[in-house]
């Protein structure tokens, strides 16, 4: 079986606000303070767990006279608008953006170590600072900021204060440069405004990458002017016959612009040459019998594949790769390669060989399925291993020894990050040919040591795909996605000494008031301690 395998809540809000009380921001007089007052979040509370925490110290309050001062470019200046724009309808405050005054919010540029997304928080009776290198360090701040406010932050209407950081340092920078999520849009379409709330979500805990599966046997999902019928017609239906869709070219640069606010890059996938009926079905001269097959709606995997020997086929893929590289100013695109079960080993390296140099000739990082080892992966490319715990060795060696050879890694392994698997047999959405994955599983693995015989350095990262197979709504990617997404972004991020699924346990329990503010429907885990709602 493959490694593959509505309702839109309100849009989830990306930062932290504090309680509102009085117009001054003091209690009431009479109003005996509650438990959560007493207590701000601690600083370590927060998921992706920081590199280092130094509590200590007076928290600092938000209230009416609390300003966000932004030291920096106009950059800047848009990060501290984004995150007065996530405090204000909780807290009732204004939260003026200033490059003027003391105290309050500061967020600042200033050299310190802190790497390309690193940063650091310090919290105090004066004021909260932000410090990083670079905007995306100071936007990551901000969503540990978000997290250290009470959950009732995340609401759209005023809630009741006081609004409390706690006081201290945090010192952040995470584990790897590529954290990333895939979202499958071909099996089942997926309109913007759903990819825009999954991209706040993947924001809120600090992914960096968002991955979209954007062709596939049951439907092409992005216009190419050059190949209309691709979308017109490959990109009518979907999984289970319905009305399926697509975006037009103006539809994905505003995915790919929403995506570049919150700091994550947009890695487009044209999967090929196997998963490619919506494109054979759309252009006979695609099939080596230049017969086209009907459209399909079902979910088998491995039966089609382009027509190597074919001069149109790379025609077709230079036009694809050519228009689609215009659109994304992200570094990658990704070409699939995985289960070309229909595609002879021969034709499949030599199908490669072809196409990698057109994904660097428009100036692209080629990535692939893990498969792509058993050709000869592109200088530079990356391989994104899917396989499961129990893959064969000779499999696993093949991946390895490419990784030694200089190909990078992405981690997804199936039965561990794959958020559609079921998570019991009693679990209404998702498939289980990787086996059932509770969120413990998910988890509880080091990316650094998952396959033997790999160097630390291969290793770029990890990704969480979803596929899409058996979810039509938001609230089935919300339901399969959580609580699953925050532990697969703790990999990517913390350091391996913070990994602990006990203390990780307790923080995933405490993000459920947010979710429910956020209007996130997800599964309940047993083996998670949540709180009585």
């Amino acid at each position: 079986m493959r490694r593959n395998h509505g309702t839109t809540p309100r849009t989830p809000r990306v930062l932290g606000a504090l309680l509102p009380l009085a117009a001054a921001g003091a209690l009431t007089l009479g109003t005996a303070p509650t438990a959560e007052a007493a207590a701000p979040v601690p600083l370590d509370r927060v998921i992706p767990a920081p590199a280092s925490v130094t509590p200590g110290g007076t928290p600092y309050r938000i209230t009416r006279a609390t300003g966000v001062r932004v030291d920096g470019p106009a950059e800047v200046r848009r990060i501290g608008a984004y995150l007065a724009g996530l405090l204000r309808p909780a807290t009732g405050y204004p939260l003026p953006v200033t490059d003027r005054g003391t105290g309050g919010i500061r967020l600042r540029l200033a050299d310190g170590g802190f790497g390309a997304e690193g940063y650091r928080l310090t919290s105090g009776a004066g004021g909260v600072t932000l410090t990083a290198s670079t905007p995306a360090g100071l936007f990551h701040g901000v969503q540990t900021l978000r997290q250290l406010l009470p959950a009732a932050v995340e609401k759209s209407t005023v809630q009741p204060g006081p609004w409390r950081i706690a006081g201290g340092t945090v010192q952040d920078r995470p584990r790897y440069a590529y954290r990333g999520a895939m979202l499958d849009v071909a099996r089942h379409f997926f309109t913007v405004a759903q990819v825009k709330r999954y991209i706040d979500h993947l924001a809120l805990y600090k992914f960096n990458e968002l991955h979209l599966h954007l062709s596939d046997d049951q439907g092409w999902r992005i216009a190419v002017d050059s190949w209309p019928r691709l979308t017109t017609y490959g990109g009518s239906t979907q999984v289970g016959g319905g009305r399926g869709g697509f975006y037009t070219k103006a539809d994905y640069r505003e995915i790919v612009r929403y995506a570049a606010a919150r700091y994550l890059e947009v890695v487009p996938e044209i999967d090929m040459p196997g998963h490619t009926n919506a494109a054979l079905a759309s252009y006979a001269q695609l099939n080596c019998d230049g017969v086209a097959p009907p459209l399909y709606t079902g979910t088998q995997v491995g039966f089609s594949s382009l027509c190597v020997p074919r001069q149109v086929t790379y025609d077709f893929v230079d036009d694809v790769i050519r228009e689609l590289a215009a659109l994304t100013p992200g570094r990658y695109l990704h070409i699939g390669g995985d289960e070309a079960h229909s595609t002879s080993h021969a034709d499949y390296v030599a199908f490669m060989d072809r196409v990698q140099p057109v994904v660097a000739r428009y100036g692209k990082t080629v990535i692939g399925w893990h498969q792509l080892t058993g050709a000869r992966p592109a200088r530079g490319a990356l391989a994104q291993y899917w396989g499961l715990d129990g893959t064969s060795a000779a499999e696993k060696a093949q991946v390895a020894q490419a990784a030694r050879n200089g190909t990078g890694l992405i981690l997804s392994p199936a039965d561990r990050v794959y958020l559609d698997m079921k998570y019991t047999s009693a679990t209404r959405l998702g498939t289980k040919w990787a086996g059932l994955v509770e969120v413990r599983r998910s988890y509880d693995w080091d990316p650094g040591a998952y396959l033997p015989g790999v160097p630390a350095s291969a290793i770029r990262g990890v990704e969480a795909p979803l596929w899409s197979e058996t979810l039509t709504t938001t609230a089935d990617i919300e339901y399969m996605a959580f609580p699953r997404l925050p532990g697969v972004a703790e990999l990517g991020w913390s350091p391996p000494a913070t990994h602990s699924w006990t203390a990780y346990r307790a923080r995933l329990a405490a993000q459920a008031p947010r979710w429910d503010a956020l209007g996130i429907r997800y599964h309940r885990s047993p083996q998670v301690p949540w709180p009585a709602r």
